[in-house]
């Protein structure tokens, strides 16, 4: 019974993108923290982090059923489990579906505000963003990136019992920080996703305007988040650190647009993960 649960286990877990995950795990538990709401208390922070794991990993796993497809065109996603079929179509789709019910159900267990919040971003990821835009426009990460900011509005809505400025510009800095990761890694593998023919920036506009629009959207993110931390009463010393982190993403932004080179861009896009981690683990830290 054991062997069969690991094995099990390490065919679901590339379902849920761990990684991708984890860092929206973090932003929710941040937007929590901002709201100088008693933060020890165990039972709502478990419930947080459970809830927003069980729906996003849901939600991750719903898209990976339905661009099955997709992923066996693609180089770099042909080993995942559902394009090699060592995991089932409806395995993975009963799976996806349990444990999106089950971290909504959660989520408004813990309030009702929370819970539309939390199933807004799991609606849009699923049927907006894959389901619906994703195969027909570029434009499609728009909403990708609003339901990637839902879990910070989320924790910062069970925090304060309701959605407020400060919230909106948390929200909105996972938004236009999104387009510096996602476009990166769209240039990164051209080829990867014109052969399964999904319309990126770099294939609809060409890469020097792609380059540009990471540069407008990263500036945007660091203003938007700027903003955020000053309206939340940071010290001097946190809003330094934050400086230090956006100098970096918006010069190597900058820098990709007069001297672009595929070094750069990785970097670029390595750097984004990086800096929305500091900039959540800055907040944190400057609230506590």
């Amino acid at each position: 019974m054991f062997n069969l649960f690991k094995v099990k286990f390490k065919l679901y877990w590339p379902l849920i993108k761990s990684l991708q995950t984890g860092l929206l795990l973090l932003t929710g538990i941040t937007g929590f923290v901002t709201a100088r709401c008693p933060i020890f208390n165990l039972y709502i922070i478990a419930g947080l982090l459970g809830s927003l794991f069980l729906s996003v990993g849901g939600s991750t796993i719903l898209n990976m059923v339905y661009d099955r497809d997709i992923d066996r065109k693609m180089n770099r996603t042909r080993n995942r489990p559902l394009a090699t079929g060592e995991i089932s179509t409806k395995e993975a789709l009963t799976l996806g579906l349990v444990l999106s019910f089950l971290g909504i159900f959660w989520a408004f267990s813990l309030s009702t505000l929370f819970g539309w919040v939390v199933l807004a971003g799991l609606f849009m990821d699923v049927a907006i963003y894959t389901i619906w835009l994703k195969r027909k426009t570029a434009w499609s990460i728009v909403w990708g990136g609003i339901s990637g900011g839902m879990p910070i509005l989320a924790g910062r809505a069970l925090g304060t019992g309701e959605i407020d400025l400060i919230g909106v510009l948390l929200t909105v800095s996972i938004l236009l920080w999104i387009p510096t990761h996602i476009l990166t890694f769209s240039m990164k593998y051209f080829d990867d996703y014109s052969k399964a023919k999904i319309p990126t920036f770099p294939s609809t506009y060409g890469n020097h305007k792609t380059r540009i629009i990471i540069a407008l959207s990263s500036f945007g993110a660091a203003l938007s988040i700027g903003l955020g931390s000053i309206a939340l009463g940071l010290s001097w010393g946190y809003i330094r650190l934050l400086i230090v982190l956006t100098i970096g993403i918006i010069g190597l932004s900058f820098m990709s647009i007069y001297k672009p080179s595929e070094r750069l861009n990785f970097g670029l896009f390595k750097y984004a993960s990086i800096y929305m981690l500091g900039s959540m683990l800055i907040i944190v830290f400057g609230i506590l």
